[in-house]
């Protein structure tokens, strides 16, 4: 039977206005979801990545050991916890985008909250032994005499508690942030589940992995503003605006400093606002991709075909969302996904993995501090214009590679393990790149200069300083003409001092002529002593070997996400996506924090302590000791995780190989379908009388 040109033209899928939409490698709408979902990774990732930088400040600010900032740290993966599953199985059947615009307004709400306590937490105080003015009436002598009831009471009274003590310790204010920071991981669940698998639904298969890629990159920038967000803030004093700069006596490099955490925080929870206004204006779904449908058809013709019954599987019509249904669906669902070796063994394989990454990330900015003696400024500085760009360009090769050399599923995993493998192998160079410990007298060294003393509360006492008073909780340290650092001016020995402020020099310290017997000069400044030269020869190096091994795992982050979703089945994308978060976040986003942070606690050498007494934060750390846990527990878990790489190749292979067999025998089967349909089809058209034809009837056919 023949049509005429027109008729025939207009049957074309080229010609149909609805499939020339979806022909197109990326529909408009995609487009732009792709921005917005840009946007909201790179709003979530600077507001992660400032709480990381801010960990250091926080501890400080509120007196609290690491394993506490753990807790506070991975509040985030609680709030998580909450809903993820949830939020993957039913906002995947719900309006996706929308969801995610509710998620992002929650997290700008958590984020807001995070620095609320400043506002309500009073001013930072420290204890010092400097006048803030050459007019001070305020002045502590650094050595007040000693008497037989002072020295059994072991305190200077100026250390007692005071009488805002109450007031003070009537809340724990760290709470305001342990809550903002769940409520910000509830805002950030539906993102990532809902926004990669509606990519993935609607982008071509080709181009997938490049826009996951995209995305991911997007996200690892983010960091970068982060961090050096955090670094511009870590500068500013915590209540800049409302005292009088030069009464500060500490410097950004002093263990006491705390910055302006709180500043980063409200501008973190604005660009998180904004980010969830394009989502309100998104469609709940776009057109299908043509490989994901019978091109040959017309619109007319699919919609024949979808009244087929051995075609209702190809072409599902969109139903009416049912909640109770899809509720009674969720558990069978959930054992199916469970019941998936290779998605198990690959679960527990990331789990091992991200306790690991977590972990090092985490602690890394308080690692340079410590180890390298870096002010936290200058740590958050390097993390975001040296360490997190080298992730990025390395997660975006990452998904070029998988999209120049189209690699399989076991090729992504080939791919993915081998450049883990040759990170780690690069990563064991840091346990070589140590520094000595600071030269502290009484903590580190003896006060004739003496190293390798195993530090005890009474080491602190010495004959130099036995006619001062000298309070065992101080931490207000001074530099020696001597080159080693004292606890204070009063365990230095230091009877009198000149000027005010920061430029405040102690003179006659006695404990500065045990260590060198010939300098005539007993004087002490304020602050702690620099590094050693060998420390700063050594830091170099340990940037370039970060970012090159940074640069080379991240290569295999993108096909290791894209072999997530490749190796389950479609209907179950979305769940899989979830339970992955949900198990990380778990099993690995809560714990390492916690547990990091304690191991790393169990290497300090001398506490602060808060106003209300009671151990506050960290001053100083053993070095060596620091970067063997820290590396150690780094290295450990990765190692692991390389074991069961072995049993989850096999599966794999096996998955693939079940996979390549089923596809044969259905596509014969489907072929064959076809065939009988149009055999069928062609049959009926021979009966239709030839006067009823037209090319305008036989258009809408």
């Amino acid at each position: 039977m023949k049509m005429d040109n027109t008729a025939s033209g207009s049957w074309t899928p080229e010609n149909n206005p609805t499939s020339s939409a979806v022909r197109n490698s990326c529909h408009p709408n995609l487009k732009m979801f792709l921005a917005a979902l840009s946007f909201a990774y790179f709003a979530k990732a600077l507001s992660g990545s400032y709480m990381k930088s801010t960990i250091t400040q926080l501890e400080r600010r509120f007196e609290i050991p690491s394993y506490l900032i753990g807790i506070i740290d991975g509040s985030f993966e609680i709030g998580n916890l909450l809903v993820i599953a949830f939020v993957s199985y039913f906002g995947a059947k719900l309006h996706r985008p929308k969801i995610i615009a509710i998620g992002c307004v929650l997290m700008s709400f958590g984020t807001f909250l995070i620095a609320m306590p400043h506002f309500i937490i009073g001013r930072y105080k420290i204890e010092t032994s400097v006048r803030s003015s050459v007019n001070s009436t305020n002045n502590l002598s650094p050595c007040p005499a000693s008497s037989p009831e002072s020295t059994r009471a072991g305190d200077r009274p100026s250390i007692l508690p005071s009488r805002g003590c109450e007031r003070e310790s009537s809340v724990s204010m760290w709470i305001y942030v342990f809550l903002g920071n769940v409520l910000r991981g509830i805002g950030e669940t539906p993102v990532q589940p809902l926004g990669i698998s509606y990519i993935d639904d609607y982008a071509q298969s080709e181009n997938a992995a490049l826009y996951i890629g995209c995305v991911q990159t997007i996200s690892i920038i983010g960091p970068v503003f982060g961090y050096l967000l955090g670094s511009l803030c870590a500068k500013i004093y915590v209540d800049i605006g409302y005292v009088d700069m030069e009464t500060v006596t500490i410097t950004p490099g002093d263990a006491r400093w705390v910055g302006a955490w709180w500043l980063g925080y409200l501008i973190a929870g604005a660009i998180t606002l904004v980010s969830a206004v394009p989502f309100w204006f998104l469609p709940k779904s776009l057109p299908m991709p043509v490989e994901k449908h019978d091109t040959s058809c017309t619109p007319e013709q699919t919609r024949f075909i979808k009244d087929s019954p051995t075609m209702e599987h190809k072409f599902r019509p969109e139903e009416p969302t049912n909640l109770h249904q899809m509720a009674k669906e969720f558990v069978p669902t959930l054992k199916s996904l469970l019941g998936n070796p290779v998605y198990i063994i690959y679960l527990c394989i990331t789990i091992i993995q991200f306790n690991s990454l977590i972990g090092m990330v985490t602690y890394k900015p308080k690692y340079i501090e410590q180890h390298y003696g870096q002010s936290a400024s200058k740590a958050n500085f390097l993390m975001g214009m040296i360490n997190i760009p080298a992730v990025a360009l390395g997660m975006f090769s990452g998904g070029v590679i998988m999209k120049k050399y189209r690699l399989g599923i076991m090729g992504a995993a080939k791919f993915a393990i081998g450049t883990s493998l040759l990170g780690y192998f690069l990563s064991l160079f840091f346990l070589a790149m140590g520094c000595e410990n600071s030269k502290v007298a009484g903590i580190t060294v003896s006060y004739t200069g003496v190293e390798g003393l195993a530090f005890q509360e009474q080491s602190l006492f010495s004959q130099c300083n036995s006619d001062c008073l000298c309070s065992k909780r101080d931490w207000d340290p001074v530099c020696g003409e001597n080159g080693i650092t004292y606890v204070s001016p009063c365990w230095a020995g230091c009877t009198s001092s000149t000027g005010s402020g920061r430029h405040t020099v102690f003179d006659n310290c006695t404990c500065v002529a045990l260590a060198d017997t010939q300098l005539g000069n007993l004087t002490a400044t304020l602050g702690q002593c620099p590094r050693r030269d060998s420390c700063d020869k050594i830091f170099p190096y340990f940037l370039v070997l970060s970012v090159v091994s940074s640069f080379i795992i991240s290569l295999g982050g993108t096909p290791g996400f894209v072999l997530l979703v490749r190796c389950i089945k479609p209907e179950l994308k979305s769940l899989a996506l979830g339970i992955h978060t949900l198990a990380t976040r778990t099993l690995a986003g809560i714990p390492a924090p916690i547990y990091f942070g304690a191991i790393i606690d169990t290497t300090c050498l001398k506490w602060g302590y808060k106003m209300c007494a009671g151990r506050g934060a960290c001053r100083i750390y053993n070095t060596s000791s620091y970067r063997i846990v820290y590396l150690g527990l780094t290295l450990g878990l990765r190692t692991i995780s390389f074991f069961l790489c072995i049993p989850g190749f096999a599966l794999l292979k096996r998955h693939t190989k079940r996979e390549e067999i089923n596809a044969l025998t259905n596509g014969s089967a489907e072929l064959e379908t076809l065939q009988k349909e149009d055999s069928s089809f062609t049959n009926c058209e021979q009966f239709i009388p030839t006067s009823d034809r037209n090319p305008e009837r036989e258009t809408r056919l």
